[in-house]
């Protein structure tokens, strides 16, 4: 759609206000809340003048429309999950590989798994211990995230390479940050630190026992954006904790995407005043602790946060029948809906 250009309100408001008001919010409503948010009064009078009487703005309504309806069915659908303990994240121990697929895989539901870690030996793993086996390796990380909001999915801007003990160093000094982590696209669980995928054990009979996975390694206070994944993934946590929430697939239309498969919405501090429906959002979460598993089902949407030194083995490769399931690619990265 083609945004109308007015002097004095930047794109970000114009698109804003397109957006809502397209979805049917008042035009009151929403003068009020871009202006107390900081934007000029008069200028989003006039965006506002010229946008309503625009013809491209007609079109926009009428395909909204049909997403309201589609949005109703999600909506009933929301109703009949959380009446049947959809609103509860389940904490399960010594469940068989068919229960796993049946109520969780195939029913689509999260979990936390207790008990399926035990004889991995990486739950021994510690920062001394990584660099002992492969200290000399040279990994790549992402550094400078904190000075770019959107370095989750401009993440080429963010590769650098290190001798993987000076990473472990950086790890060793306790400083809480988000400014560097090493991430499943950095590639190192399958080649530098390859040696170090003998100390993980695929769950039997849930995951491909020849299932590679990846490896997340980072300090306290690293945060992953709330975010989607087209396909099913099992977070496995090796060392220190992480706070996830969840929010579940069919709740999309409340969480505002962006950037592809990124939601604008911090989940950390909502804004209700520029995200107003994500209060309606079904929010579970826990702190997954070392030897704990938790299902992430294809589609759900989840916010993670480092509260120590962490490390996260990840799988997505299920022993299902044919391949696993996955969702259409979403809209190009840094492309907002």
């Amino acid at each position: 759609m083609t945004v109308l250009a007015t002097p004095g309100l930047d794109r970000v408001w114009q698109e804003w206000l397109v957006e809502n008001l397209a979805m049917g919010a008042p035009v009151e409503q929403a003068r009020a809340a871009a202006v107390a948010a900081g934007a000029d009064a008069d200028a989003v009078d006039a965006e506002l003048r010229e946008l309503t009487a625009h013809p491209y703005f007609a079109v926009c309504r009428r395909l909204a429309l049909r997403y309201d309806w589609m949005e109703s069915v999600l909506d009933t659908y929301r109703t009949l999950r959380n009446s049947d303990g959809g609103g509860t994240l389940e904490r399960r121990a010594g469940i068989t590989p068919e229960e796993f697929f049946a109520r969780y895989y195939f029913g689509h539901r999260p979990v936390v798994l207790d008990g399926l870690m035990t004889d991995w030996p990486a739950l021994d793993w510690t920062l001394d211990g990584l660099a002992a086996a492969c200290g000399d390796a040279v990994v790549e990380v992402m550094t400078g995230r904190e000075a770019n909001p959107d370095h989750a999915w401009q993440y080429d801007r963010h590769r650098t390479t290190m001798p993987f003990r000076d990473y472990l160093t950086l790890l060793r000094s306790g400083t809480r940050t988000n400014d560097y982590y090493m991430v499943p696209r950095n590639e190192n669980w399958s080649q530098a630190l390859r040696p170090l995928a003998a100390d993980v054990r695929p769950p039997e009979g849930i995951v491909d026992p020849a299932a590679l996975g990846h490896l997340l390694l980072g300090p306290a206070g690293t945060v992953t954006p709330l975010h989607v994944d087209n396909s099913t993934v099992l977070l496995c946590q090796v060392l220190g904790r992480k706070h996830v929430r969840l929010v579940p697939s069919y709740e999309r239309h409340l969480v505002y995407p962006r950037g592809g498969t990124f939601s604008a919405v911090d989940a950390a501090r909502p804004d209700l005043t520029r995200h107003p429906r994500f209060a309606e959002a079904t929010v579970l979460e826990t702190v997954l602790e070392p030897g704990q598993m938790l299902l992430v089902p294809v589609g759900w949407w989840h916010w993670v946060q480092a509260l120590d030194v962490s490390a996260t083995v990840t799988f997505h490769h299920f022993r299902v029948a044919g391949q696993n399931h996955k969702m259409a690619t979403p809209p190009a990265a840094g492309q907002d809906e």
